[in-house]
């Protein structure tokens, strides 16, 4: 279920704002999203499995909290990410 060390660091150089950034928004909200992804089909298969459904909520409510941070300090960031990230608002 955790992402590999090549996807994480690729997802990184892909939503990073400068060299080394590991800890943005941006960053925290992509990696957070290719997480849900996975645990989304994990669930598919494996319906009743309960714990991964707590933790995939858990997950969505975190993203969602540093989309509204990011949105009220820059609205500009907010509306690029998730158009890159094919979220809805």
């Amino acid at each position: 279920m955790a992402l590999e060390k090549k996807d994480k660091k690729s997802l990184m150089e892909k939503f990073a704002t400068h060299k080394g950034d590991t800890g943005s928004p941006e960053v925290q909200v992509a990696i957070l999203t290719e997480r849900i992804e996975d645990l989304k089909l994990h669930l598919d298969i494996h319906k009743k499995d309960n714990h991964s459904r707590r933790g995939i909520m858990l997950m969505v409510a975190k993203r969602r909290k540093l989309l509204n941070y990011l949105k009220k300090k820059d609205n500009a960031r907010y509306e690029k990410l998730i158009a890159d990230l094919e979220l809805r608002k």
